[in-house]
C-alpha cells in the first residue's frame, strides 16, 4: 500500500468515525403539530442538563405536522430516535410495524405518556357567536375549524370528545353519532394538523370556532398576540394523553439509545414538567400540577378508556377506513 493510499485509507476511517461520534450526540425528535414550541424550550433545557450531568455536547433536532403523517414517515424510513406523539394508536402503528419496541408503554412511567392535554373551544376575540359549550357547535349555520381525525391525533380526540360528551349526558351511541354527524357538517374544512387548523381559523379567518389542545393556546397568544382567541372550557371534555417513545430502528443503527432513553426519561423531571406546565401541557406531577392551578382550569373530564375501551378500539371503530368517521362525514356536503 503507498502512502498515499495509507493516508486516504486513515482520513476515511478517522471521517467514520467522526461521523459515528456525532449520530452518538444528536438525536432526532419527530412529533406533533402542537408541540413545536415547547420541545424547542425543552430542548435547550434538555442539551444544558445533559452537559452538566454528563459532560456532554448533544444536538436535538425536531420535526412536526400531524400526529399520523409523522408516524407514517418514520414507518417510511424517516430517521427519528424518538417519537412524542399526542395519541397512542400513532406509537402503537409504529409497534406494529417493528420500528418501536411492542412493550413501548412499559418504557416509561404514566403509559409512556409524561404529560396530558384535553380539547377546549377557541373562539375569535369577545366569543362573537357567544359559544359556551359544544351543543353551540352543532346549531345551523356556525362554522368550526377541526383537524382530521385521519390525519391527526388533534382531530382524533376532538370527535371523540364531542362523542364523549353526549354519552357523559345519558346519550346513545346513536344520539353521539347524529351530534358528531352535525358537527362535522358545520366544518367547512378540514386542517391536516393542529398548526394547520390555528392557521385557517386566524390567517385565513376560516370559522366561528377551533377545536383544539388546551396547549394551543399558549401558542396563538405568542404567535399572534394575546387576546386573539377566548378560550371556552366545555363542561364535558376528554384526557388526551401524550406518549412517547424510542424508536429502536434508529437508536440500534445510530449507537443513540443511552442518550434517546435519557432524552425521555428527563420528561418527567421537575424542570421538564414545569417547562411543559408554562406550555400549558398537563404535568403528571402533582406538585407542578398544584402550582399551575389557574392555568388548569377545572372541567369534567372522562378517559379514553372510560367510554371506547382504547385508542386502538376507537380506530378500528371510527377511523379506519369505513368507520364511524367516514359514514358521518362527506366532504362538501352541509
Amino acid at each position: 500500500m503507498t502512502s498515499k493510499i495509507k493516508t486516504l485509507a486513515a482520513a476515511l476511517v478517522l471521517a467514520a468515525s467522526a461521523g459515528s461520534a456525532f449520530a452518538q450526540n444528536g438525536l432526532l425528535n419527530v412529533s406533533y403539530d402542537v408541540a413545536r414550541e415547547f420541545y424547542k424550550d425543552y430542548n435547550a433545557a434538555f442539551v444544558a442538563h445533559y452537559k452538566k450531568t454528563a459532560g456532554k455536547d448533544v444536538k436535538i433536532d425536531q420535526s412536526h405536522a400531524g400526529s399520523s403523517a409523522q408516524a407514517r414517515a418514520v414507518a417510511d424510513g424517516l430517521d427519528a430516535d424518538v417519537v412524542t406523539m399526542n395519541t397512542t394508536t400513532d406509537i402503537e402503528f409504529l409497534a406494529d410495524k417493528g420500528v418501536v419496541a411492542k412493550d413501548w408503554a412499559k418504557r416509561f412511567p404514566n403509559n409512556a405518556a409524561p404529560t396530558t392535554s384535553t380539547m377546549l373551544i377557541l373562539t375569535r376575540q369577545g366569543n362573537p357567536k357567544g359559544i359556551k359549550d359544544w351543543d353551540d357547535l352543532v346549531k345551523p349555520g356556525m362554522q368550526v375549524v377541526i383537524v382530521n381525525p385521519k390525519t391527526g391525533g388533534n382531530g382524533r380526540y376532538a370527535y371523540l370528545a364531542a362523542w364523549g360528551y353526549v354519552k357523559k349526558k345519558g346519550g346513545t351511541d346513536a344520539q353521539a353519532a347524529e351530534f358528531v354527524g352535525k358537527l362535522f357538517k358545520n366544518t367547512p374544512v378540514l386542517a391536516r394538523g393542529g398548526r394547520d387548523a390555528t392557521t385557517a381559523f386566524l390567517q385565513r379567518n376560516i370559522g366561528d370556532a377551533l377545536i383544539t389542545f388546551e396547549s394551543e393556546v399558549i401558542s396563538i397568544d405568542r404567535e399572534f398576540g394575546a387576546g386573539k382567541v377566548d378560550s371556552i372550557y366545555p363542561s364535558i371534555s376528554i384526557v388526551a394523553e401524550n406518549p412517547v417513545a424510542v424508536v429502536e430502528r434508529t437508536v440500534a443503527k445510530k449507537g443513540t439509545t443511552d442518550l434517546a432513553k435519557a432524552y425521555l426519561n428527563w420528561l418527567y423531571s421537575d424542570e421538564a414538567q414545569e417547562i411543559a406546565a408554562k406550555h400549558a401541557l398537563r404535568p403528571r406531577s402533582e406538585a407542578v400540577l398544584k402550582k399551575y392551578a389557574t392555568t388548569f382550569k377545572p372541567l369534567q373530564l372522562f378517559t379514553v378508556q372510560e367510554l371506547f375501551g382504547s385508542l386502538s378500539d376507537a380506530q378500528k371503530v371510527h377511523f379506519n377506513d369505513g368507520g364511524q368517521f367516514d359514514k358521518l362525514y362527506t366532504p362538501g356536503a352541509k
